[in-house]
């Protein structure tokens, strides 16, 4: 959907309208939806995401009647009159009902103003990373020890596990677990259950987590490890470099990112990837890939300091739980 705001803003600030204009939509859209310039300062665009096999002008007149019911609600007759709205189905009708083509159906960038998180809340969520992680450390070294030591002893190996995932902004890093497998295993086992999963066709497995619950490459302390969320504490010194935060949505293996659908990507972009997440407190090993990408979305639009303590508090509770891990 396409809003030609040209008319209504007059000059490149930001004004009252438009900003009355941007929270009324974000009343009506999901948090999967997608919101962004279109074209700068000018057009908002919004994409609606999973709309699946609708009647495209059901759809477009149910979608007209939200806009218009929301841009009622904030603008008054005459501002109305000088918006000019749109709507296009992609790919099948993806062109403008007047005869031009829009300029390419790329991914908005999230570059609203009311997108942006607070720099007060940026400031808050790095302290508590740092002060949490040192915390963390501190007292579960004797764990960590005994970790290392287990795993040192019980198979050939490095006792750590660096593996490459994709933080935010898609930039890589290397996350660090205790290994819990053996080495030189195959990683196309896992490649094949997360396309099915990520696709909702893993069949015969636990719903929701990301980890084969009888994966054969596991050796007998790793099991343990996974089972119990032990071999997640390194991460704390992922934390500690910056690379994630205490709170966030799961950082994914790059071939997982491959499989992503172009909403998916957005939990990725706002906030870094953490240890835990709304998603593992809330649903953990019971919803589908895409009710938790939601979760992260949910996590994403509404996040603030006191909810990244709720969700820390609310941790070890669905760890104890043995619902699944990340």
């Amino acid at each position: 959907m396409l809003l030609d705001l040209t008319s209504l803003l007059t000059d490149q600030e930001d004004t009252p309208g438009l900003k009355r204009v941007v929270d009324e939509l974000a009343d009506v859209i999901r948090e999967t939806d997608q919101i962004g310039w279109h074209h700068p300062n000018s057009v908002i665009g919004v994409i609606f995401t999973e709309i699946g096999d609708a009647d495209g002008k059901i759809l477009a007149d149910a979608l007209l009647k939200k806009v218009c019911s929301a841009l009622a609600a904030c603008l008054s007759i005459e501002q109305i009159h000088t918006v000019k709205l749109s709507i296009h189905v992609y790919p099948e009708d993806w062109v403008d009902r007047g005869g031009d083509r829009p300029p390419g159906p790329g991914v908005f960038p999230d570059t609203l103003p009311e997108d942006k998180p607070k720099q007060s809340y940026v400031a808050a969520k790095r302290v508590v990373d740092i002060l949490g992680s040192l915390a963390a450390i501190g007292v579960f070294s004797p764990i960590m020890l005994g970790a290392a030591l287990a795993v040192k002893l019980t198979s050939k190996g490095p006792v750590l596990f660096r593996q490459r995932r994709v933080g935010q902004h898609g930039k890589t890093f290397h996350v660090l677990k205790f290994r819990s497998m053996r080495c030189q295993n195959d990683e196309n086992i896992h490649k094949e259950y997360v396309t099915k999963f990520i696709a909702g066709r893993a069949e015969g497995e636990q719903p929701g987590i990301y980890k084969i619950v009888k994966d054969p490459r596991l050796t007998p302390i790793g099991q343990f490890l996974r089972r119990s969320s032990v071999d997640e504490l390194p991460q704390f010194f992922n934390v500690l470099l910056g690379h994630m935060s205490i709170v966030g949505p799961r950082p994914p293996i790059p071939y997982e990112v491959e499989k992503y659908s172009p909403w998916h990507r957005r939990r990725l972009m706002s906030v870094k990837p953490g240890i835990t997440g709304l998603w593992q407190v809330t649903g953990r090993s019971r919803v589908t890939f895409d009710e938790m990408v939601r979760l992260d979305l949910k996590y994403v639009c509404s996040w603030t300091p006191w909810l990244d303590i709720k969700i820390i508090l609310r941790t070890p509770r669905a760890v104890l739980g043995g619902l699944g891990a990340c």
